[in-house]
């Protein structure tokens, strides 16, 4: 007789309680391992991820809550090293690409504007899952002169020291490496990934690549390890030129 699969802790922080409990069902409904547990304030978020508590697997958090605002909470889950690996994705009411812009700056892994289909919420939920998972396995390390990419401890290191990546950046920066020297454009690595269509106004990839080039990069606004191919995409560089002589 076979194990029952682990269960999986889902926490969503959003005022809506309609929305939560419609949530709630049709997440469980068609994930019955998950155990989706919702919460409708800041406070009350800050408590069940404070240091210490029982995590979730991943976290579902509304942009625009009653006592607070959910970039908030992002930027600390961030700055927490224990939080820093969530896979987060972020809800918007307020629909313009600058607040999807600044909650990808912030950390935030995913984001998906309201109204939105549930549906859709669980794909994006299981691409998330799907790349954690992939990051927590065992794996080799890549090499790029003084940049080391640890695909077991799911962990970027320039120089030994580790950089401050979120889940959805390492991935592409893994994905980016195991292609060095060849160019990919937004829309392959959005399908790489498992990540939604492009829409014509999405930077979701700009932000993330500049996220990157500002952990892994000497001077990120020259960057030597992750090119970018003006009107194609980005590139990642074999051996940064500072390095070639090394």
């Amino acid at each position: 007789m076979s194990a029952a699969p682990p269960s999986v802790p889902v926490l969503i922080v959003d005022d809506d309680l309609r929305l939560g409990a419609m949530l709630t069902e049709y997440l469980q409904q068609h994930e019955p391992q998950w155990r989706v547990q919702t919460v409708a304030s800041l406070a009350a978020a800050r408590q069940r991820l404070g240091p210490g508590a029982p995590l979730p697997e991943l976290l579902v958090l509304d942009l625009m809550l009653p006592d607070g605002d959910g970039l908030d909470l992002c930027r600390e889950l961030r700055a927490r090293a224990e939080t820093r690996a969530l896979p987060i994705l972020m809800l918007t009411a307020r629909g313009e690409p600058t607040d999807r812009i600044i909650g990808l700056e912030l950390g935030a892994d995913d984001y998906l504007a309201k109204p939105f289909e549930a549906r859709e919420l669980l794909a994006r939920l299981r691409a998330l899952l799907r790349r954690s998972a992939m990051a927590a396995a065992p794996g080799e390390v890549l090499r790029f002169g003084r940049l080391a990419i640890d695909l077991g401890a799911h962990e970027a290191r320039l120089d030994g020291r580790p950089c401050d990546l979120t889940p959805y950046q390492f991935q592409l920066l893994v994905l980016l490496a195991r292609h060095a020297g060849r160019v990919l454009t937004r829309d392959q690595i959005m399908d790489a990934l498992k990540g939604h269509a492009l829409e014509a106004f999405d930077r979701s990839i700009d932000v993330h690549v500049s996220r990157i080039r500002a952990a892994i990069e000497d001077d990120p606004k020259q960057p030597r390890r992750i090119l970018t191919v003006r009107g194609v995409g980005y590139l990642m560089a074999r051996r940064p030129d500072d390095e070639a002589a090394q």
